[in-house]
């Protein structure tokens, strides 16, 4: 008897659970399906106005109007892509872990206890692992311990390299920047609806005809890390060679060469600083096509060295000139009577 009124009593609470599910999940479905279906509608209606936008009379003509711009910036991309497979974006490196690819470690702790929460990075030259006590020294003094823990010379041939290393970084982000300010006026000089920038800007830069670079600056990183011996705790400083960074490490590595009297220690040295004063001695106008930024706003500038390092020439203002990047583009390394 007793087990009969307990299968009852079961058999109670399962339909009591079934009239519960059938009373409010029934109603919520409902209602998501409705959620759904709304929400596909305008997608779909989103969907058939950006098609009817791309083929409206009035985006058409501003395509054609604007055909020219958008060849140029096209044309600047696939220069923004040269400059990042020649430019060398590598300086230095630390020692430490640099066999550590021969070794295999294992975690071989017992009782459940694992202590290594924190694992030191090795196989990187960019990570110099140390004390606890270097990593805050960096932190505070960065440009002179990247330089003595990366192996960063301060010779006239380091400064070089650091040098070359700068003007590819700046040369990049510059052209880099000009690009993002001609999609800008791309966008400003159709005015598509807020829409079709909300949810197609890809789209709509591809319908115009624009490419869109995915480069991006590859800035050197160096890291000084400190982890524990039970990798209990760890701490890092991170060094990232952006153009403030680089200049400052050609100012202190001009400083720490003392060869004053050779011609190549009275050069000067290639910072932002420098770039600057060429291009306002030169009135921000090509020295090649004399176009200027006066003329065109969206002018991409470069400062370029008349005879080419590689061919002996210094970082003297009478062997450097404004040009234009389609200009500089054409001479390379060649050296142009003028």
């Amino acid at each position: 008897m007793a087990q009969v009124i307990g299968v009852l009593i079961v058999l109670g609470l399962i339909l009591l659970v079934i009239g519960w599910v059938a009373a409010n999940w029934l109603p919520i479905a409902a209602a998501a399906a409705v959620v759904l279906g709304t929400w596909g509608l305008a997608l779909l209606v989103r969907h058939i106005r950006m098609m009817r936008y791309f083929a409206s009379d009035d985006f058409l003509a501003h395509k054609v109007a604007i055909a020219s711009f958008v060849a140029e910036h096209n044309e600047l991309a696939q220069y923004v892509g040269e400059i990042g497979r020649r430019g060398t974006f590598a300086l230095g490196g630390s020692v430490t872990g640099a066999q550590a690819h021969l070794a295999t470690f294992q975690n071989a702790s017992r009782h459940r206890y694992r202590r290594d929460r924190n694992i030191a990075t090795y196989q990187t030259p960019f990570v110099h692992n140390c004390s606890l006590q270097v990593v805050r020294n960096a932190s505070a003094d960065p440009i002179k311990y990247v330089m003595k823990y990366f192996n960063i010379k301060a010779t006239e041939t380091g400064l070089a390299d650091v040098e070359n290393l700068g003007d590819g970084i700046i040369r990049l982000e510059d052209a880099i920047t000009n690009l993002g300010q001609r999609e800008v006026s791309i966008t400003q000089s159709v005015n598509p609806p807020k829409f079709i920038m909300k949810h197609y800007a890809d789209e709509f830069m591809k319908r115009v005809g624009a490419e869109l670079s995915p480069i991006t600056v590859p800035y050197p990183v160096y890291m000084f890390e400190y982890v524990s011996a039970g990798g209990n705790s760890s701490q890092r400083s991170t060094v990232t060679l952006n153009r403030e960074t680089i200049d400052a490490m050609i100012e202190t590595m001009s400083a720490k060469i003392k060869f004053r009297r050779s011609a190549a220690g009275q050069r000067a040295l290639m910072t932002s600083r420098l770039r600057t004063t060429i291009k306002e001695r030169d009135n921000f106008t090509c020295r090649y096509c004399s176009i200027s930024l006066s003329v065109e706003p969206h002018l991409l500038l470069e400062v370029d060295h008349i005879v080419p390092v590689s061919k002996g020439g210094l970082t003297t203002h009478d062997n450097l000139q404004t040009l234009c990047w389609r200009c500089n583009r054409t001479k390379s390394n060649k050296i142009i009577a003028s």
